[in-house]
């Protein structure tokens, strides 16, 4: 017998979640409302324009409107801001470069339904998660790249300051880092820049 199927961790959440709403009081803002209220989200509603999200804002569902277009929100596009769901009125040229600007995974179309939008919040949720997790993977082959590079100058200076092999300048660096007790890229930045000063 087929066992059923447990609750994805990010449906389990969804009860903690602090949701943003950027939406006139209309009947599309009332039916937003109320939804994630039924999903049991905490929900803020704002319209026209939020400056400063309320601390703990963990998504948020924007209407892409001609008021919303020209404004500029500064919280957009800042590292700790939270994915955004666009609900969209209408499929043309502008609405379709507002979402791509707002690096949403979904959209949830206008007239808003209550079928789809618990699948919209999953997947934006889920995708955000994603894309967070490959920035920070990204972000740690960046820095281990530019500690090689770092080391590899600082054995360069070595190697031809006293006349020694790789290997040697390399087992140098690590002696003088473990008498210092610190990492060898540290004894490496250290070097490279009285270097540089030096040939100033």
């Amino acid at each position: 017998m087929k066992r059923p199927a447990e609750t994805p961790a990010i449906l389990r959440d969804l009860r903690s979640l602090k949701v943003v709403v950027i939406h006139p009081h209309d009947q599309d803002g009332e039916e937003l409302l109320a939804q994630l209220q039924r999903i049991g989200c905490e929900v803020e509603v704002f319209w026209p324009r939020v400056d400063c999200l309320p601390a703990g804002t963990g998504l948020i569902v924007m209407a892409v409107r001609p008021e919303t277009l020209s404004m500029n929100f500064p919280w957009l596009g800042a590292s700790s801001s939270p994915p955004v769901i666009p609900v969209v009125t209408y499929e043309n040229p502008i609405t379709i470069e507002a979402v791509l600007q707002l690096n949403a995974f979904t959209t949830i179309p206008s007239p808003v339904r209550s079928f789809g939008l618990l699948t919209a919040i999953a997947v934006a949720l889920t995708q955000f998660k994603a894309s967070r997790a490959r920035d920070r993977y990204i972000d740690r082959l960046e820095q281990k790249q530019a500690k090689l590079r770092l080391i590899q100058q600082a054995k360069q200076i070595v190697m031809e300051a006293r006349g020694v092999s790789e290997e040697e300048a390399y087992q140098l660096l690590r002696s003088q880092a473990m008498l210092k007790r610190e990492q060898i890229e540290t004894v490496a930045g250290e070097i490279v820049r009285a270097h540089e000063t030096l040939s100033f």
